[in-house]
């Protein structure tokens, strides 16, 4: 499949939104700012929402559907929340359009059908989730309430790149009320556990758990946990958060529950969301000059057949041959597709695979019908071999397997050797240059952080869950610090 390679060392971006256009998975929409996700790339999405959705229910929580659009006196209750978000806000003023008596077949909004109360079309959704929570929640037999949604949102960005920041995108957002702290905390902590454990075994990308400082906290939140992940030109993509919001919606919308004792408290939440961000992730962890490089998890397409043949007749016997080694296949749950296409050549759709990242493809001509075997390539090492076509349905299961795991393993690698740990500020400035994550004291200021971030634009990522107590100075200011944080420039 022909197309206009550019090299990752060469132009990462460009490299990234080729990447993305050609292997069919978005493309830029007539909304500026919007993107078209095509079905080749839905279906990534589908399968990793299939798979974040089986956990969610595994750990309690139910779906639900709350409106896009948030009055604006309910957006603006919990004030640290609507502050936040305030500058991405798209605002609905009016509900109506009339034709142009001074420009006949067009359109203008009818100043007659403003709307009484302006309505926000969610960035978020808490504030219209706890107006309703309030009428469900009366009493503690009513806790602790699990929801989640699957939805899209809306935040103004005026810098846009396709599936990492769009002014639409879609996500899960899951929301919870709990009758103790402790109880909203170990919520918060476990879906952190739950989207760390589905960022490394589904889509095999390493991350560091971790805390947001202060300045980088949800706006609203007590405590803003995060996965973090080193993208291959060694920058961080924040790909997962978890809040601990106290009882600061509560407190907003009058959210109290009845306790055993028979006294009315405020009750305590959490939020947590991934979105399509994912899919960014999932191209720049891993992908390389070729195309995309999928984990077998994650693909839609699993493996591919492709026959050699010269004319009807060796395709038919192609084909035969092919028939129970798909059935076999997809007994055994793995996905295949069979592409005897005749608009196409082989070598045309080796390309069109390998851009696609399948990471099997399985290739068969008369010759390896005479000899009972095919040629198998592997996408993530490129590696061919001639193999038996007894038992290939275990061989194939097996190499599945092998293929996950070392697409992790060399993620894992990746992140291991460009994690650089510093001591003082020429040494600091030295790391950020190379790439990857900085770890080094920080004093615990806000004025700091800005002021590292001003003259670097590197921004702490987190402090690590499992960072130890460490006596230290400050790389910046040369004040006392006990522990490490992570820095990284980001997207």
């Amino acid at each position: 499949m022909a197309f206009q390679k550019i090299k990752r060392e060469d132009d990462y971006s460009k490299w990234y939104n080729n990447l993305v256009v050609n292997a069919d998975l978005a493309e830029h929409s007539a909304v500026r700012g919007c993107m078209v996700i095509k079905p080749y790339g839905y279906a990534i999405w589908e399968k990793m929402q299939q798979q974040l959705d089986k956990r969610f229910k595994e750990t309690g929580h139910s779906n639900a559907y709350f409106p896009l659009f948030v009055p604006k006196s309910l957006f603006e209750a919990e004030e640290k929340n609507a502050e936040g978000f305030a500058k991405e806000c798209a605002v609905v003023t009016h509900y109506r359009l009339k034709s142009d008596p001074n420009n006949p077949g067009k359109l203008i909004v009818d100043p007659d059908a403003k709307l009484e109360e302006e309505l926000i079309v969610r960035p978020t959704s808490e504030a219209i989730i706890w107006s309703t929570y309030k009428n469900w929640i009366q009493s503690y037999r009513d806790l602790p309430l699990l929801i989640n949604q699957w939805a899209n949102v809306v935040r103004w960005e005026m810098r846009t790149r396709l599936f990492l920041r769009t002014a639409e995108f879609l996500w899960q957002e899951g929301h919870t009320a709990h009758s103790t702290r402790q109880e909203a905390i170990e919520e918060a902590e476990r879906m952190l556990d739950v989207y760390a454990e589905f960022a490394e075994t589904f889509l095999a990308i390493p991350v560091i758990r971790g805390v947001k400082t202060p300045n980088e906290r949800f706006a609203g939140a007590e405590e803003t946990y995060t996965i973090e992940g080193m993208m291959q030109d060694g920058k961080a993509l924040q790909m997962g958060t978890s809040h601990f919001l106290g009882q600061n919606f509560a407190k907003a919308f009058d959210v109290k529950f009845a306790t055993k004792e028979g006294t009315q408290e405020y009750v305590w939440a959490t939020s947590w969301g991934v979105s399509t961000r994912l899919m960014g992730a999932l191209i720049m962890a891993h992908s390389d000059d070729e195309g995309l490089i999928l984990p077998p998890s994650i693909a839609p397409i699993q493996v591919v057949i492709i026959p050699i043949y010269k004319g009807e007749e060796e395709l038919g016997t192609i084909s035969q041959k092919v028939k129970p080694l798909q059935e076999a296949l997809k007994k055994a749950g793995i996905s295949v597709k069979y592409d005897d296409r005749d608009t196409q050549r082989s070598g045309w759709k080796f390309a069109e695979y390998e851009l696609k990242g399948v990471p099997v493809r399985i290739a068969i001509g008369p010759r390896d019908l005479q000899n009972n075997t095919v040629e198998i390539a592997r996408r993530d090492t490129k590696e061919k071999m001639s193999l038996s076509m007894d038992g290939l349905t275990e061989t194939i299961q097996n190499l599945l397997e092998e293929i996950q795991t070392n697409i992790y393993t060399k993620a894992k690698k990746y992140q291991q050797s460009n994690i650089n740990e510093v001591n003082t500020w020429a040494e600091f400035e030295a790391a950020l240059e190379k790439g990857g994550f900085v770890s080094a004291h920080w004093d615990g200021t806000p004025e700091t952080e800005e002021k590292i971030k001003d003259e670097t634009k590197a921004t702490i990522r987190c402090i690590p869950l499992d960072n130890n107590l460490e006596e230290g100075v400050c790389i910046l200011s040369g004040k006392p610090s006990k522990k490490r944080v992570l820095f990284a420039r980001a997207y």
